[in-house]
């Protein structure tokens, strides 16, 4: 693993957005040194990701143990770790740990606690929870075999069950190292623990609260870190998307639910205004402009009138003491849609086209069939359940659509483009003279080349993530 590989891992996280971490991960410069013994992060103006290249090396083996590492050294920037009161105690540091691999052992899946499981196997104690069971721990409550050899399961195996099952929560743990390994310091607080851990903590050994020193967890262990204003606004960004459920039972900081299982209504009602305000834009630019030719189309209704069309209603007027909802059949002029839709199919793209198509979809009565599809060319284009299938190029350029909107001549014509494209000629765009033109461009679109042809656009909001 070199430093390149380890930058598109972190490229790749940006993308996948686990945990939110997208808006830590866009602010930071990734720095490899031997300064830190795993991974920290920085505070300064523009905070730094730094990292242990020769421990990545030794202890991660695939892609999966990499993005487990980043992702654990950012949940404690994002869960505040490093601000709570009162000092880090070793109890403290394992408990947040713990919880913390526990998350990404839940979400992510085996193959990102593979890491931990193979960096903790040989810890003995309380230091086993930073890490899964392994089948044969698991069945150590059950297996007679095992009793007999080495001795029952240790009494806090239930709470070590319930931290990878999300039921146990991080102070939970903490007041639980406290107790049994004294040394290791006393939680601030209340004292209060579930009963999984209030009977862990009857009857243990001393070996029981064996703990691992700060030098062998995971990530940066300092307790001199401050935030910053650029942390604490990306902070707040990932804050809106995530829950913060099952980490702390403490007021304000969510309930022992599963961690991070759900993102918060916040983002979901984002979506929904940026759907609003996408189908606004769509909708003002895709309708029939006033004057626009009309289309005679039949229509049905039904009302409490009787029809000569509708021998059951008449029939049902004869015995019912109600009179009957009857079928009329008219006709009734509707405006023609003849606008035409432009849909750029280039990569860059991916994120927004299957939304946008989406909301194309209940504009359908306003278009012209086929959709039209384009990157160096322009292909027809269909939507079935909600995918757009075309067959194109490769690329992306403006010409071929000027050219076609020029040759088909509708009334209207909308194009949905990142905006990289190459220059436009006033003479492209005077062809298309007589049609209605109107680009939409994406948020991280560069409207800069239809702004200096002289094409109107409108530039959507940016996607929530």
């Amino acid at each position: 693993m070199n430093a390149f590989e380890i930058r598109a891992l972190i490229g790749e996280l940006i993308d996948e957005n686990p945990f939110a971490i997208r808006a830590l991960l866009k602010i930071v410069a990734v720095e490899f040194t031997d300064a830190v013994p795993t991974l920290a992060v920085t505070c300064e103006a523009r905070p730094r990701l730094l990292i242990n290249l020769a421990f990545v090396r030794r202890h991660c083996r695939t892609a999966e143990h990499v993005k487990a590492v980043l992702c654990h050294e950012f949940l404690h920037v994002l869960l505040r770790h490093t601000s709570l009161p009162g000092r880090l105690t070793p109890a403290r540091h394992l408990a947040l740990d713990a919880v913390i691999n526990a998350i990404i052992h839940r979400q992510l899946g085996p193959a990102y606690s593979e890491l931990m499981s193979r960096y903790y196997a040989a810890e003995t104690g309380l230091g086993r929870l930073l890490r899964p069971m392994t089948d044969a721990e698991a069945r150590w409550p059950h297996d007679r075999a095992v009793q007999a050899r080495r001795g029952a399961a240790p009494r806090w195996w239930s709470t070590w069950q319930g931290l990878y099952r999300g039921t146990v929560i991080a102070d939970d743990l903490e007041q639980l190292a406290a107790e049994l390994a004294p040394e290791a310091g006393v939680l601030a607080g209340d004292g209060a623990v579930s009963a999984s851990v209030r009977g862990a903590r009857e009857g243990a050994t001393p070996s029981d609260g064996a703990l691992p020193g700060a030098g062998r967890l995971l990530g940066n262990h300092t307790d001199d870190f401050e935030s910053s204003d650029a942390l604490d606004e990306a902070l707040a960004r990932a804050g809106r998307e995530l829950n913060g459920g099952g980490i702390w039972r403490s007021a304000g900081r969510g309930p022992g639910a599963a961690a991070y299982s759900t993102l918060v209504d916040a983002r979901h009602v984002a979506l929904a205004e940026w759907k609003r305000r996408t189908l606004e834009v769509l909708k003002r630019h895709l309708a029939p402009a006033p004057g626009s030719p009309r289309s005679a189309v039949p229509v049905t209704a039904r009302l409490p009138v009787l029809s000569p069309s509708d021998r059951r209603a008449f029939l049902r007027a004869t015995w019912s003491p109600f009179l009957p909802e009857a079928t009329w059949s008219g006709i009734a002029e509707r405006p023609e849609g003849r606008a035409q839709v432009y849909l750029d199919v280039s990569g860059s793209m991916n994120a927004e086209m299957p939304l946008i198509v989406g909301l194309l979809g209940s504009l359908s009565r306003w278009i012209r069939r086929p959709f039209w599809a384009f990157s160096t060319v322009v292909a027809p284009a269909v939507i079935e359940r909600g995918q757009l299938k075309a067959d194109t190029s490769g690329g992306t350029s403006l010409a071929c659509v000027l050219e076609h909107v020029a040759r088909t001549r509708p009334s209207a014509a909308v194009i949905v483009t990142d905006g990289y494209v190459e220059s436009i000629t006033r003479l492209q765009l005077a062809a298309t003279r007589g049609t209605r033109l109107h680009a939409v461009v994406t948020r991280d679109g560069n409207p800069a080349p239809l702004r200096a042809a002289g094409i109107p656009y409108s530039q959507l909001g940016r996607l929530p993530t």
